[in-house]
């Protein structure tokens, strides 16, 4: 069910990317921040009439915290000559806010010809992570050891859907830190959009031509709380993409030092699952060689994990000797779950790992 609300816009709070966040007036006289995408409702001017999508924000859900705007009726962007657009590549498919963008691997993309038949990523190492917070901690990994790599960023569709949502994707892009980010599945709005993971990363390797891949959800990600079902066993199947394309998958762990629930303290279920359950091919697990008392416990945990994959996941001891200033030189909030660096720091510096084991892994290529 959708949860519709009609309100007047008051105040234009801040922007990123192609999102801008609003203060709305409800009719009852209460005030929400609403965020609307400029792609589907425009620019909206204080005084607009809005149609907003409240019902995360009613329920008190993780991804609530604001209202969306769906439509502002007295102020419709102008419409375009669809015959005049290249690209017939739809997502968010048959839902009411169903968007259509040029897809790279598409017959009306000048890379089509490239890709038609592209079936290798020449040993690019591609990282996958469960959750998005994992991103700018992969990174500051692979920078601290090879500060010049090209990375992009495949977003796949278990969390937010447009990646303008995301700050951290912004902010590493105009950072430099990311080369491009690729939107796949149901998601869009990113540099480049694909059909699915595998011409994501075909597209990553031969487009972008960047020497590692990060593969996550957007923002946000579903759980139950049960073996199953969660949105992060998507994790697993991007490692066989990886793999089957002839990339070197790497897993990195979810970890926490700080979550209160059990099934995510020390190492995640969820990593457990989707690498352990859900992959199928090789890949590597980093872990931080550290002395800690919980580090250890996970180094076991991974260790443990490994070995019941029959040798399929291989355990890599990581040092992390300088990982910690490369995550504060971060140009973005690192945030986990609401967690600072400060407050999780296992968690960060195993997705840093994990980074800077990608970097020996780079194969340079010409350019």
């Amino acid at each position: 069910m959708m949860q519709w609300r009609s309100a007047v816009i008051t105040e234009v709070q801040s922007r990123w990317a192609g999102t801008v966040a609003y203060a709305a007036e409800l009719a009852s006289g209460d005030t929400v921040r609403a965020l609307g995408y400029v792609e589907n409702v425009g620019d909206l001017p204080v005084g607009a009439r809005v149609l907003l999508n409240t019902t995360a924000l009613e329920r008190g859900l993780g991804t609530g915290g604001f209202a969306i705007v769906v439509a502002a009726p007295d102020h419709l962007p102008a419409p375009v000559d669809l015959e005049q657009v290249a690209g017939h590549l739809v997502k968010a498919r048959y839902t009411s806010v169903q968007t259509m963008v040029l897809g790279v691997d598409e017959q009306d993309s000048p890379e089509h010809e490239r890709l038609r038949d592209a079936d290798d990523l020449g040993g690019m190492p591609v990282v996958v992570a469960d959750l998005h917070s994992a991103l700018p901690a992969v990174i500051a990994g692979l920078r601290a050891s090879a500060p010049t790599t090209r990375v992009a960023y495949v977003m796949t569709d278990g969390g937010a859907l447009p990646a303008d949502f995301s700050r951290t994707v912004a902010g590493l892009r105009d950072s430099g830190w990311l080369e491009a980010c690729i939107t796949v599945g149901q998601a869009y709005g990113g540099d480049l959009e694909a059909v699915n993971v595998h011409t994501g990363l075909l597209t990553a390797h031969l487009v972008v031509e960047a020497d590692v891949t990060v593969v996550a959800q957007g923002p946000g990600n579903l759980g139950t709380g049960t073996r199953w079902g969660f949105s992060g066993t998507s994790a697993g199947e991007a490692v066989n993409a990886a793999g089957v394309l002839g990339g070197r998958p790497v897993a990195s762990l979810r970890v926490s030092e700080a979550d209160q629930r059990p099934r995510h303290r020390g190492l995640s279920h969820h990593s457990s699952t989707a690498y352990g359950r859900v992959a199928l091919v090789p890949a590597d697990v980093p872990v931080p060689r550290l002395t800690e008392d919980l580090a250890r416990y996970v180094h076991s945990q991974a260790q443990a994990l490994c070995s019941s994959t029959g040798g399929r996941l291989r355990l890599v001891e990581v040092d992390c000797e300088g990982l910690e200033d490369a995550l504060r030189s971060a140009p973005v909030r690192l945030s986990t779950m609401g967690r600072g660096l400060d407050e999780d720091r296992l968690s960060f510096l195993t997705a840093a790992a994990a980074g800077r084991h990608a970097a020996a892994l780079i194969t340079p290529r010409p350019r």
